[in-house]
């Protein structure tokens, strides 16, 4: 049903995700209510192991900014995936859960003293550094504690992604990385290189996010490879790892295309071998970063209607009981979705409206000018591709809890993340 795994529907025109009905779930659990499709993220990860790992004897990075979790760092854990992480908070879900310290990449454009720290500690596997002061203060932690680590060099190689403007990463003007228009990275190499604490295994370049191209990662390669000769040149020491980050493009709607992970894959792999071979470098190992592409379609939310606006001549407006604080991407960068009656799938006459949150907020709007089935109040909304940046991105605006998440895999339902209640918002106050 529309294109994605595990939807179907039931004889009575209730939808089912991975054969769980969407009215059970909604009645056990209430709404709003994240659903996240096991059987999906599963598909797609042997889906990353056939065609990058295995194919081509590369490192998959779980980019887990995108939907984390205990639960998810098991499952990541269990597939045997590297996971990457952005934060000691983060970095301190992976712990809790025994995830393998030696397969986690800590990324962030600014990381504290304190996250470092505890990342030399656990002894992660890379630390992708971003800039000057990350070398300073890991030179102090290293030399401090007597111990080295594993880095790898993030660069910003030009490159424009097209994509939104707030999830672009690959331009010159970028937070991310060091700049390759000037000496930068180079003077940066050489500080690593020079370092008695930092191993340089590898570079680093991420274009964007829910980039539906694949030749600009061929652009990506071309431009590593060329600076990893100039490495070679320079320093004569050759790097054994490239990591082309992730940013593959999932469907939300219409506009958008389903795309294997092969679509890209192939693409940089090939690239590889014909860029350093150009340069005379040896095969690299090819690290990919997916996040979005694993979990992004595996999530559906839950919503029941509330009250129904109908502004004669302009506008129909059908609110739910969950909004901006579950989904901040429509208010944030105008992302949009598909969207179902979970409980009229077998209707056919349709009408236009746009779907809003509850938040006393103007921008609250979750999807605009969407043709569903007339909603009444007391029906399930399910709003499709929301596994990836909903439950991370969620927050308590007007003092609203989050929601729960849940997993489903044929026909079993688990609670992985509780709902929050009122106390928890009142936890920290004094």
């Amino acid at each position: 049903m529309f294109g994605y795994r595990g939807l179907t529907m039931a004889e009575d025109g209730m939808l089912k995700i991975s054969d769980v009905r969407c009215d059970y779930l909604v009645k056990k659990y209430g709404t709003p209510l994240y659903v996240m499709n096991e059987e999906e993220i599963l598909e797609r990860i042997r889906d990353i192991k056939q065609n990058h790992i295995l194919k081509y004897n590369g490192v998959a990075a779980y980019a887990s900014k995108a939907f984390l979790n205990k639960e998810m760092c098991r499952i990541i854990k269990r597939e045997g995936l590297w996971l990457d992480v952005v934060s000691g908070g983060e970095l301190y879900t992976a712990k809790s859960v025994d995830f393998p310290m030696e397969n986690v990449i800590f990324h962030g454009n600014n990381k504290t003293y304190e996250e470092l720290s505890m990342a030399v500690e656990y002894g992660v596997g890379r630390i992708v550094i971003d800039n000057f002061n990350e070398i300073d203060i890991l030179e102090d932690i290293l030399k401090e504690n007597k111990k080295t680590i594993d880095v790898q060099i993030r660069v910003t190689p030009g490159i424009d992604g097209h994509t939104h403007e707030f999830i672009r990463t690959g331009q010159v003007d970028s937070k991310f990385g060091f700049p390759m228009h000037d000496e930068s990275a180079l003077y940066a190499v050489k500080r690593i290189l020079n370092s008695e604490g930092l191993n340089l295994r590898g570079v680093h370049a991420h274009i964007g996010s829910q980039l539906h191209q694949n030749n600009i990662y061929r652009l990506e390669v071309e431009i590593l490879a060329k600076f990893v000769g100039d490495i070679k040149n320079l320093f004569g020491y050759e790097i054994d790892e490239i990591n082309c980050g992730g940013g593959f493009g999932i469907f939300y709607n219409e506009e958008d295309k389903r795309l294997p992970i092969s679509f890209f894959t192939d693409v940089i792999h090939e690239a590889v071998d014909e860029f350093f071979n150009k340069y005379n470098l040896k095969k690299p190992t090819v690290f990919i970063e997916p996040g979005r592409w694993i979990v992004g379609e595996a999530g559906v939310t839950l919503y029941k209607v509330g009250a129904i606006k109908d502004i004669k001549g302009v506008r129909k407006y059908v609110s739910v009981d969950g909004g901006m604080t579950d989904n901040i991407r429509t208010a944030l960068y105008s992302a949009k979705y598909t969207a179902v009656v979970a409980n009229k799938l077998n209707i056919d006459d349709k009408e236009v409206v746009t779907i809003c949150g509850k938040c006393c907020e103007s921008g609250d709007i979750l999807i605009r000018d969407i043709s569903l089935p007339k909603l009444e109040k007391g029906d399930i909304l399910a709003v499709l591709s929301t596994g990836a940046y909903n439950y991370s991105m969620a927050s308590n605006y007007n003092r609203i809890p989050r929601p729960p998440v849940v997993i489903v895999n044929n026909g079993k339902d688990r609670l992985i993340v509780k709902r929050e209640t009122y106390d928890d918002i009142l936890r920290n106050d004094i």
